[in-house]
């Protein structure tokens, strides 16, 4: 029996993304958004966020963050507030159109995390997720 390692837990966990990350290329290029677009609009619709805390959420380095949020303002997606408590700060708001683009890919997205989970047998998939959840809490 070979002897598993941390690397392979890392190796299985970068496949399953980069298999979820071409999926979604595919059936979101269609709607013309970015599984990247949707997850910024996601984690800064749940509440006033800054772009660093947006970054942290999202797993993007802040550059890419700032990048994305000015293509996010540009689309008329999001919008960057300056909080009176801070004003070094940008709080990022999602705006009306950028709540319907979450909404126009609810299904779609709905569907490709169906199809993922659908690999596992039914009675391990809550558990999975649960697992998943535990592992990046701690991240």
């Amino acid at each position: 029996m070979i002897a598993r390692t941390v690397s392979d837990l890392v190796v299985q966990l970068q496949l399953l993304s980069r298999s979820i990350e071409h999926r979604a290329a595919e059936e979101l290029g269609g709607l013309d958004t970015t599984l990247r677009t949707v997850s910024v609009l996601l984690c800064a619709a749940s509440g006033e966020k800054t772009q660093t805390e947006l970054a942290e959420l999202a797993c993007l380095d802040k550059s890419t963050m700032v990048n994305t949020l000015d293509a996010l303002e540009r689309s008329g997606l999001a919008e960057r507030k300056i909080p009176a408590e801070d004003r070094r700060a940008r709080v990022v708001e999602v705006t009306d159109e950028g709540r319907r683009v979450v909404a126009a890919t609810a299904g779609v997205l709905d569907g490709l995390y169906d199809s993922v989970l659908e690999r596992l047998p039914e009675a391990d998939r809550e558990p999975f997720l649960r697992s998943l959840a535990r592992l990046t809490q701690s991240a």
